[in-house]
């Protein structure tokens, strides 16, 4: 039976894509793995690959479109034998795929393609509903011995396809899920923005240019407009005494000179910040709905600026790495986030961000927790102010101001005060960072 090939969700936030270059033409014979599309999401350029064998038999999308929502077909994929007789029967007999909602796959399967080697039967989970997976996903999952009911699938529709169990571990199936309680009142809508024709009306005779919104911007959009409104922000500011800080800066950049390295005072932000996410465990946490997760490394997201938007790389296991090897990796995760190179597993994950606007003159800011992240460090300027010391002088001081906003359903403001204290208490000693 043909198969549909479809826009694949190639980030957890896109919706729609670009389908920028195909690789194959109609006629080819195309294996499991191979890359057969470049597609554009709203993050970067990735590669698509087939998840099955057979014959491109026709490419329904032509290349350079944009818009293709998520899910949509995008080619025919004949098996072995069949001709392109076998194309009507894929649109008669299945209805086109809904438009996609949210980056979410769709929960309508996608069908399985013959293969010569008989491949262990479609897994079936708790409640009843078939998982769906390639046969060469199957085969591997055996071989393995993991529950695929436990594995997200990448693949069109959720499907899951080899890279998935690869990169699986074993893990015991997964009880049905307990009958929900009913909602004691359904939640009132959201007050929605002015439609475009409505703003517009109000500027009529005015000199104006439309610039129309990439996928990049609608995603922050929406992501940062939910945050705001479903994350309970609670925020707390200090101010940090840089001095010690940049003296200690300035003779580790000496010895470190003849190694090409060069460290910022960001770097060290980004050591303090996850030594504290240790110092107070507690705090080293995400959001996941119905619980929290209470992570054990410090993964620690850096926003970066690009044209039009943003990423926030992640710095995985930064408090097991030196400020030498976490400035080689923020220089080169920052170069390519603005190349828009990086790959998703790259700018996703993490539990808590980093926001520097110091280098722009901002002295402070409140920056809004990027979920499932408890936490972001709004960082700015360090200026030259005057202070009273400890023995009650005026004196002068490099001082910066932060400000750290918290999602309160994960951290409470003890915790918070904590957390803040360390990552202070770091940058004002930062020899002792290093012990």
């Amino acid at each position: 039976m043909a198969i549909e090939l479809l826009m694949p969700a190639l980030s957890p936030t896109m919706e729609e894509g670009t389908l920028a270059k195909w690789l194959v033409k109609e006629g080819d014979t195309v294996n499991s793995g191979d890359v057969i599309a470049e597609i554009e999401t709203d993050k970067a350029t990735m590669e698509f690959e087939a998840v099955d064998e057979g014959v491109i038999g026709k490419i329904t999308v032509a290349e350079g479109t944009e818009g293709v929502k998520v899910n949509a077909q995008i080619a025919i994929l004949l098996e072995e034998g069949e001709d392109a007789s076998a194309m009507a029967d894929v649109g008669a007999a299945a209805p086109a795929p809904a438009p996609a909602t949210s980056a979410a796959p769709a929960e309508a399967p996608a069908p399985e393609a013959a293969v010569a080697t008989p491949a262990p039967s479609a897994p079936v989970a708790a409640t009843g509903e078939r998982i769906f997976a390639s046969p060469l996903a199957r085969r591997i999952a055996a071989q393995k011995g993991l529950d695929l009911t436990g594995i997200a699938g990448s693949g069109p529709k959720g499907r899951i396809v080899k890279a998935d169990v690869e990169n699986a571990v074993a893990a015991p199936k997964v009880d049905a899920p307990k009958a929900a309680a009913p909602a004691a009142a359904s939640a009132p809508a959201a007050p929605q923005s002015a439609s475009a024709e409505v703003v517009a009306k109000m500027y009529e005779g005015r000199v104006y240019e439309e610039v129309k919104l990439d996928g990049m911007r609608k995603v922050i959009a929406a992501r940062l407009s939910e945050a705001k409104q479903t994350i309970p922000h609670f925020y707390l500011r200090r101010d940090i005494k840089l001095d010690a800080l940049l003296k200690f800066r300035s003779q580790l950049n000496k010895q470190l000179e003849a190694r090409g390295v060069k460290l910022s005072v960001n770097d060290f932000i980004i050591k303090a910040v996850a030594n504290a996410l240790q110092q107070v465990p507690e705090a080293n946490a995400v959001w996941a709905g119905d619980r929290v997760l209470q992570m054990k490394s410090s993964d620690v997201a850096v926003a970066v600026a690009i044209e039009g938007g943003l990423f926030t790389p992640v710095l995985e296991d930064a408090d097991m790495k030196s400020l030498s090897a976490l400035s080689t990796q923020m220089k080169d995760m920052a170069k390519r986030a603005r190349e828009r190179k990086l790959a998703p597993q790259e700018y996703q994950g993490g539990s808590f961000a980093i926001s520097n606007l110091g280098m722009f003159g901002i002295d402070n800011f409140d920056a809004i927790v990027n979920p499932p992240h408890a936490g972001i460090l709004a960082v700015g300027a360090g200026k030259k102010q005057p202070v009273v010391g400890e023995d009650g002088e005026l004196t002068v001081a490099t001082v910066m101001s932060v400000t750290m906003s918290v999602d309160h359903r994960v951290i409470d403001g003890a915790v918070g005060a904590n957390l803040l204290n360390a990552i202070v208490d770091n940058l004002e000693n930062p020899v002792a960072m290093l012990a």
